[in-house]
């Protein structure tokens, strides 16, 4: 009798350690890292880690101890990084993720140059994300095919027509979701055809490139997003790129609009609008970029080309505030 009692005592200390124990362990972030739903997943966020020295178009990509240390800062705060080419910088990314245990995924980028001229370039390219995106199926959420090479702006235009084709040719041979990334220009004005392709639209909006300032910068932010939402009724539209420089230079920008102060707020608020909206915005960019000039292109990162937080950051990375500067100031003589 003194046996059984005590196995039921015991089998009810166990059942309730369970029950206690599943009600204290927290709900995950997010439910999903499905694109193809209109339901946010959690921050994402742009990443290329070209360092001083370092350029794609060279082929000089960072080293995978570079690349471990930019995705050991990013996986703090991010769940998706989205990457632009399937290069050697892309596996290296795939690679240390897997071999580290990174608790991030990737939405893999295809780079294509415009047609004709760089059909062959561009047919390695895909191949090479085909064969990523299957040996890499735990870590590859989604694969974009292209940036940018359809509006009208483009400076390295693909043929709609063609786009397609490559879109089809990706969607033939992995198991995830295809998309393209372009300016909401193209997708509002011309991109129904497209839309009926891709599993869904990626789209970049900048405020910022039309010479709007921080007061105006989310107002035409959701006018962007609104205006392609009405164009493509039904379609699920990720934000690809989104972002606010910190130094700006040029007759395209706002009198100094480029700025820390006003890169935090527009971080802020954009994300807090994502997350309110069910909408995924994959914030532009994660770290400033050299190769890209002194300009406004090399001033993008929410950390600088020297690892360091800018303001919108440093709450959240106090082991990374800088003793200095990390973006130009406008007073001083370049």
């Amino acid at each position: 009798m003194k046996i059984k009692l005590f196995i039921a005592v015991l089998f009810f200390c166990a059942t309730l350690h369970f029950i206690i124990g599943c009600e204290s362990v927290p709900e995950p972030a997010y439910k999903t890292y499905d694109l193809t739903q209109q339901e946010w997943v959690g921050r994402c966020i742009s990443y290329s880690g070209y360092r001083a020295g370092q350029n794609p178009q060279k082929f000089i990509y960072p080293s995978q101890e570079e690349v471990l240390e930019d995705l050991k800062i990013l996986e703090k705060n991010w769940i998706l990084i989205r990457t632009y080419g399937s290069d050697q910088h892309s596996e290296d990314v795939l690679q240390v993720i897997r071999r580290e245990n990174i608790n991030l995924r990737v939405m893999l980028g295809i780079w294509l140059d415009g047609e004709p001229g760089y059909e062959a370039d561009n047919a390695k390219q895909i191949d090479t994300a085909i064969r990523l995106a299957n040996e890499y199926q735990d870590i590859v959420v989604a694969v974009n095919v292209g940036n940018e090479i359809l509006v009208h702006w483009s400076s390295h235009k693909v043929p709609e027509d063609k786009t397609i084709q490559y879109v089809q040719k990706v969607q033939q041979a992995i198991e995830q979701p295809v998309t393209v990334a372009d300016d909401f220009l193209y997708w509002r004005d011309h991109g129904q055809k497209l839309a009926e392709v891709v599993d869904f639209v990626t789209m970049h909006t900048y405020p910022m490139w039309g010479r709007q300032d921080i007061d105006t910068a989310m107002p035409v932010t959701l006018e962007h997003f609104e205006s392609v939402k009405k164009a493509l009724p039904g379609a699920t539209i990720v934000i690809g790129e989104a972002g606010w420089a910190t130094y700006t230079i040029g007759e395209l920008h706002a009198p100094r609009a480029g700025d820390e102060v006003k890169q935090k707020r527009y971080f802020t608020e954009l994300m807090a609008w994502a997350k309110d909206n069910n909408v995924n915005v994959f914030f532009f960019e994660a770290f400033d970029e050299p190769w890209k000039g002194t300009g406004t292109e090399g001033h993008w990162g929410l950390f600088s080309e020297g690892r360091k937080a800018k303001l919108a950051m440093q709450e959240w990375y106090p082991e990374l505030v800088p003793d200095g500067p990390t973006s130009p100031n406008y007073d001083e003589t370049p």
